[in-house]
């Protein structure tokens, strides 16, 4: 058990854009929130679609390749079932009461989580023609480097996802 006089901080690193990897870190840094723990998310590589105001509320979960799935890979590779088991991931996810990727950014972001953009991803896919500076989530504080994310983790518990 923590002791709650203690100052705790999480950082939770988003790599991966699709809906089974966006979940995991804002259900964790809500509920790291609402234990009253500080809280930073930075969002690398794909993990911007996360924060992406046209991708956010449009994330797909892809099935196969995913050794979990009680489907084989022929089969989750045929056309129009990544769009099958999104439709069902969304269903399940709404029956929990869970808000969209959307309403939750807003929910971390209103409860005084802290968000953070990685330049170089950005940079990247700047150049790649797949996202701008205007398409980022307007809760992000910033976009930072690398350096600047070691800065703000010090000291924290760091969860990668």
């Amino acid at each position: 058990m923590f002791d709650q006089n203690e100052d705790r901080k999480l950082c939770i690193i988003c790599s991966k854009g699709t809906l089974d990897m966006a979940y995991p870190g804002l259900v964790l840094a809500n509920a790291a929130l609402m234990e009253g723990i500080d809280v930073t998310i930075f969002f690398t590589f794909w993990g911007l679609d996360i924060i992406n105001k046209r991708k956010m509320n449009h994330l797909k979960f892809v099935p196969i390749g995913n050794p979990s799935m009680p489907i084989p890979n022929a089969i989750g590779g045929l056309p129009g079932m990544t769009n099958v088991a999104t439709a069902v991931m969304k269903h399940e996810i709404a029956k929990l009461d869970f808000p969209e990727v959307g309403e939750f950014l807003e929910i971390i972001h209103d409860s005084g989580g802290k968000m953070y953009a990685c330049k170089m991803s950005v940079d990247m896919f700047h150049d790649m023609h797949m996202m701008n500076e205007e398409d980022i989530y307007e809760g992000v504080e910033a976009v930072v480097g690398a350096t600047d994310f070691m800065e703000m983790s010090n000291g924290a518990q760091i969860i990668f996802i």
